[in-house]
């Protein structure tokens, strides 16, 4: 990795906070998460898992092969909460599939203590045969209750297949650690649908996070406008490609417009578009006067927007010469705010001037 540059600061509606780098020289940085005592596991989508401590990054070994396409590659990673015991990881990433192109899978896998390798590698879930072509593979991981994950789905470029129960373009699933679908999932006895369905109706959910409460929001982008903040119900449709504030690129309307009936309407929607993805709903003393609020990383036009209020929307955005591409924005244990920057190669740590250090 790349030395460092020193923390900078920027004035925000928090007051002055600090940005400092953590580890430099990443390649198309996708997706982080913390281990206990200070380490953080980051992906590129060009297929490496690295291990940073102490602004040092190792890769790992023992990936399988990851079909690194268009937006696909190795994607997301979570670190559940029971770590330190099960000492078990989960990622995304863009799997090929004999049929059709490449799909989004799950894989599972241990870490075990010390170790530069992972055991026990084995992917638990794909995809129905996703696309040919290279979007929308989604992809965030967020660890739910009772030992589940959500995992989001993007819609493979084929928007129609977001209103198919029968194939997992376009949706949030919910799954068992290892793979197998909750009984009470809303589609399980529903002829045709795919068990492991939680919601459906989505374009490309790159942002996904549990808020205080324990609801699950996500973050998705739409076409030409239209990015949408969404709180994920069970067995909700939220609509792509029937309705949306967006058009088409080439400006045409998309399905029947912005509303129908048994179709969710978004908590909040940018037009123009700003690319979300990663996403976080803020909690502790760090950032008392965003208690509670959302923040969602600007692919586009390089800012982290933070949301506030019922309904969500933004109030405010983050900017500086090093929130260019923001590709995954998380709170570590310290209460920080993190970040990834594809531009810079880059992750970041966010304090208050005065708590920095």
């Amino acid at each position: 990795m790349l030395q460092v540059s020193p923390a900078a600061a920027l004035e925000t509606s928090a007051g002055e906070v600090e940005i400092t780098p953590v580890v430099a020289g990443l390649d198309m940085p996708w997706g982080f998460d913390f281990l206990p005592g200070g380490g953080v596991l980051v992906t590129e989508k060009e297929g490496r898992l690295l291990l940073v401590r102490n602004g040092e990054a190792t890769e790992l070994a023992g990936l399988p092969e990851i079909e690194v396409t268009g937006q696909g590659g190795l994607l997301d990673v979570l670190v559940p909460g029971d770590f330190a015991e099960s000492r078990e990881i989960f990622m995304t990433y863009a799997k090929a599939q004999t049929e059709r192109g490449a799909g989004t899978a799950v894989l599972r896998a241990v870490l075990p203590e010390g170790a530069e390798t992972l055991a026990e590698v084995r992917t638990i879930f794909e995809m129905t045969p996703g696309s040919s072509g290279g979007r929308h593979f989604g992809s965030r991981l967020v660890e739910g209750p009772q030992d589940t994950l959500f995992v989001t789905i993007g819609d493979r470029g084929e928007g129609a297949a977001a209103q198919d129960l029968s194939r997992h373009n376009g949706s949030v699933l919910r799954l068992h650690r290892d793979g197998t679908f909750p009984q009470d999932n809303p589609f399980v006895e529903t002829e045709g649908a795919q068990p492991e369905i939680w919601s459906y109706g989505h374009r490309n959910p790159q942002g996904a996070a549990l808020d205080g409460a324990g609801r699950l929001w996500v973050a998705e982008h739409g076409a030409r406008g239209g990015d949408e903040v969404n709180l994920i119900e069970k067995g909700i449709n939220y609509g792509w490609p029937v309705i949306s504030y967006g058009t088409h690129y080439s400006g045409a309307q998309i399905g029947e417009g912005t509303e129908k009936e048994g179709m969710a309407q978004p908590e909040t929607y940018w037009d123009p578009s700003i690319a979300p993805s990663g996403m976080v709903f803020l909690q502790g003393s760090a950032f008392p006067d965003w208690e509670g609020d959302a923040l969602v990383g600007s692919l586009k036009f390089d800012f982290i927007s933070r949301l506030s209020g019922d309904p969500l929307a933004e109030v405010e955005r983050i900017e500086a010469p090093e929130t260019g591409r923001v590709r995954d924005v998380d709170q570590g244990p310290d209460g920080a705010i993190w970040f990834l920057s594809e531009t810079e190669g880059t992750l970041y740590r966010m304090l208050p001037s005065e708590q920095d250090g």
